[in-house]
């Protein structure tokens, strides 16, 4: 669908009951055919119980994925450093890069939190994800991620959403995203205190999409289409590529 669609690059979604070699090696043949890069694979949830961060190592190099996406659910920040860490060196020799990502409703729930861990980690291979919704629902600001080394920012999620957060932040998180432009969240400013190498995924998870848009190939065409037009309308002095890359 992201081929089809025009993107340049897509995330992978690892799901440890289904994930196989086979399908390791047809996702690889179908980005190889395509040309897309794979920007991330993810989740890897740092829990009590364990993880399956080490299958998912293994997963990303097959498929040659740039970034591991780490969550933190459950557990204290000494655990999570300490598992953080031995994910960073286990990735580093493939090239794989592991971020850190924030949410309300996550163990680890702020940018500041998660600085303070790739401070005690101190991996060259250890970042920060910073998801525009995710930044708005806890607090932090655009300002706040400029005060980030660059080279913690290998990528970032953008989208757009009501100001005023919901009550269900977790319900948010899945289903009320909307395209850029159509919410209240400062994506200008957040685009603006980025790193120029950072990397730009949407992440736009949304019930009125999926309704709207059921065939996966069209609603990523609408999403390119209305995120290329966003960058045009804000950025009309600056040159974007075809393939909506930025």
């Amino acid at each position: 669908a992201c081929a089809v669609a025009g993107w340049p690059a897509c995330g992978i979604w690892f799901d440890a009951d289904t994930w196989t070699d086979d399908v390791a090696t047809e996702v690889r043949r179908r980005l190889d055919d395509t040309g897309l890069v794979a920007l991330d694979m993810e989740p890897v949830f740092v829990t009590p119980d364990g993880d399956h961060g080490d299958r998912m190592i293994e997963a990303a190099a097959t498929v040659g994925a740039q970034n591991l996406l780490v969550v933190s659910r459950g557990v204290d920040d000494d655990r999570f450093a300490e598992r953080f860490a031995q994910l960073c060196d286990a990735a580093a020799p493939h090239g794989i890069g592991c971020s850190i990502e924030f949410l309300a409703f996550m163990s680890v729930s702020s940018l500041a939190q998660s600085v303070q861990i790739l401070d005690r980690v101190n991996r060259p291979n250890g970042g920060v994800l910073v998801d525009g919704l995710h930044l708005a629902r806890t607090g932090g600001t655009p300002a706040d991620v400029a005060a980030v080394a660059p080279e913690r920012l290998p990528y970032a999620q953008l989208c757009d959403a009501p100001t005023a957060a919901p009550e269900n932040a977790y319900a948010d998180a899945l289903d009320g995203r909307s395209t850029l432009g159509d919410g209240g969240l400062p994506i200008r400013e957040l685009v603006d205190a980025l790193p120029e190498h950072t990397a730009l995924s949407m992440e736009i998870r949304s019930a009125a999409l999926r309704t709207t848009y059921p065939d996966a190939t069209d609603r990523a065409r609408h999403v390119l289409a209305t995120t290329n037009a966003w960058f045009d309308a804000r950025f009309s002095g600056e040159s974007s590529n075809e393939s909506g890359a930025w």
